[in-house]
């Protein structure tokens, strides 16, 4: 899906006259990936001058431009800073990988608990990219009454 069709997608809905959130099609995903040791060796923003020569992942940039294809929406969202977005942009591109936005400033030091109104899943990067399967895992919601 190209960036423009993605902007499309996820701006000015409208619901009885007011914008409302967006909600991606069925069999759409918006993946959120990391960078630093997910997709390529874990450079802390202590040593920006290694990010230019971090050495790639081949299996996460194959799955990541194979998801991309089939037309999820593929968004880095780095702990590195601002001042990295240049050098981080220059590596994404010299190695091919395509997507569709980059944030930067991702809280730092793990452990992420995500509270949103949207459906959220994750996955932990455990050292490689592969096809996502099923799995029945706990989780912690919210005690809305309907849970014993």
């Amino acid at each position: 899906m190209k960036k423009e069709d993605v902007e499309k997608l996820l701006h000015d809905k409208l619901e009885s006259g007011e914008h409302i959130s967006p909600v991606l099609p069925d069999g759409i995903k918006n993946y959120l990936i990391d960078i630093d040791g997910t997709i390529c060796d874990d450079i802390p923003n202590e040593e920006p001058e290694r990010m230019a020569t971090a050495k790639v992942y081949p299996d996460a940039l194959k799955t990541l431009n194979k998801w991309y294809e089939e037309g999820h929406i593929i968004c880095f969202f780095t702990s590195r800073t601002e001042d990295h977005r240049k050098v981080t942009e220059d590596w994404l591109n010299k190695y091919g990988f395509n997507y569709h936005s980059l944030l930067m400033g991702k809280p730092r030091g793990g452990n992420y608990h995500w509270i949103d109104n949207h459906l959220v899943k994750a996955t932990r990067y455990n050292g490689k990219f592969t096809d996502l399967v099923e799995k029945e895992v706990t989780i912690q919601v919210f005690d809305d009454g309907k849970y014993d």
